[in-house]
């Protein structure tokens, strides 16, 4: 459920595109954003940094693109949005005392420590190489191709690469884990 409420300006964003191009679908995707930022909001009474990196990032280069009329700048944007994630994952394992996914989900799993930053890590580097890949598809093939491969490219490669991820840590979780999985 998490993935899909993640995903949620990209599905606005690809509906959008599809009955009123680009432009539109960058001010949707924008305000979509805005919505889910207030979402988490209301109901956490606390931000999510990956939720304030995406709001920034959409509403600076969605901007641009509706200011300037020129969609490369929100065709850049998944790549800002995974190469700072990056950063934030691998950074996070030399700055502060446990990894950023460490402590996104210790309440809810129990892993060795050298085992939360080989995930991180791992993480860090998936979003690295999906934005190379995302500037891949922007300068080699169309609009259209690219927001099919934002939707469903990106979305396929994450939930392979999140069910490899879980593939790994379950040889980590104790019996009682195992058996609910």
């Amino acid at each position: 459920m998490q993935l899909l409420f993640d995903f949620f300006p990209i599905f606005l964003f690809f509906i959008a595109y599809k009955f009123f191009g680009i432009f539109n679908a960058t001010a949707v995707a924008i305000l979509a954003s805005g919505a889910q930022l207030a979402w988490v909001w209301h109901k956490k009474r606390r931000l999510e940094m990956t939720y304030v990196i995406t709001f920034v990032l959409i509403l600076f280069l969605g901007g641009a693109t509706l200011l300037f009329h020129n969609d490369m700048f929100i065709k850049w944007k998944p790549t800002a949005i995974y190469w700072a994630l990056g950063l934030l994952f691998l950074g996070s394992n030399y700055v502060g005392e446990r990894p950023v996914l460490q402590r996104l989900l210790s309440d809810k799993l129990t892993l060795p420590d050298d085992v939360w930053r080989r995930l991180s890590i791992g993480w860090a580097m998936f979003f690295l190489v999906v934005g190379v890949v995302n500037l891949f598809v922007v300068y080699n093939f169309s609009t259209n191709a690219w927001v099919n491969f934002k939707l469903f490219g990106v979305l396929g490669l994450t939930f392979v690469f999140g069910l490899l991820q879980s593939m790994y840590v379950a040889k980590y979780l104790g019996d009682e884990l195992k058996d609910k999985l």
